[in-house]
């Protein structure tokens, strides 16, 4: 797997996390490639730029072929990629809060969906994939999308004192308590949670044990040899078990599960995304 993670211009740096391009060249490998992708406190847009993926969110259920751009939004389970053989992506990472500023939509309501992108930013987001398309430089691709941003940014909603607080929410690694991110925002509990759900797409606490699980999980794909128990210590579990609840809720199966289906993967489809 080939990719690069580019920092975003420092002018869309309160909306992006960053932007990520990857090559994926799979014609060797015989079977089909099958890759577990657990919720991540980040929402995405990305381009499918050769073959398309395939996803499927219940264990049982059928793949559905993906469009070749869509939007992630708030996710709270997790959903299995078929990769194609060529897979080539570029994947705009925003920051919590970020996605909603651009669109404009309460992102409760793209709770667990993924949108085709014209259906939320219209017919000039298939002039920017076709541009990417045709773009092998990967500083091009990065130069192409941000110049698209650009031009977002004039009708984006305005960053608050919220955003801020909700970022050093995701910086604690899920640890700073909701009370305390409430103060940081000078809001209310009560109107915390609302912005929550407008914002994110998520309720506050939720998100919080999203961003400790995310860490974790990105622990295990970068580093084999860690041991649960360190993984549990480093990301600030109270125990094992407290792992293993968030696990089996957003992974949907116990950290020995998923130990074995990244094993059976070639492919680790979160380490390059940047906590």
């Amino acid at each position: 797997m080939q990719y690069q993670f580019f920092l975003p211009h420092p002018a869309l740096g309160d909306l992006l996390k960053g932007i990520l391009v990857a090559n994926v060249d799979l014609r060797e490998v015989p079977a089909e490639v099958v890759c577990p992708f657990p919720p991540t406190p980040e929402q995405y847009i990305y381009f499918y730029l050769n073959d398309p993926i395939h996803t499927q969110k219940k264990e049982g259920e059928g793949f559905v072929k993906k469009p070749g751009s869509i939007i992630v939004g708030p996710q709270s389970t997790k959903v299995s990629l078929q990769m194609g053989k060529m897979h080539r992506m570029v994947g705009i990472i925003f920051r919590p809060g970020g996605l909603y500023r651009i669109l404009g939509v309460p992102m409760n309501r793209l709770l667990d969906l993924d949108p085709e992108t014209d259906i939320l930013m219209g017919n000039n987001i298939n002039l920017l994939r076709e541009q990417l398309q045709y773009t092998e430089n990967w500083v091009d691709i990065k130069q192409i999308v941000e110049n698209f941003l650009f031009t977002k940014l004039s009708n984006a909603k305005a960053l608050l004192p919220f955003d801020h607080a909700i970022q050093k929410l995701m910086q604690s690694g899920g640890l700073l308590t909701i009370e305390q991110a409430a103060s940081v925002s000078c809001l209310s509990l009560r109107q915390f949670e609302r912005l929550s759900h407008q914002r994110i797409g998520l309720p506050p606490k939720f998100f919080a044990r999203l961003v400790r699980f995310s860490r974790a999980y990105r622990l295990r794909e970068t580093n084999e040899a860690i041991s649960w128990t360190k993984i549990a210590y480093h990301t600030g579990y109270f125990d094992q078990m407290h792992l293993i609840r968030d696990f089996k809720e957003f992974a949907g199966a116990n950290p020995l599960t998923i130990e074995a289906a990244l094993r059976a993967t070639p492919l680790r489809l979160q380490a390059s995304i940047r906590h």
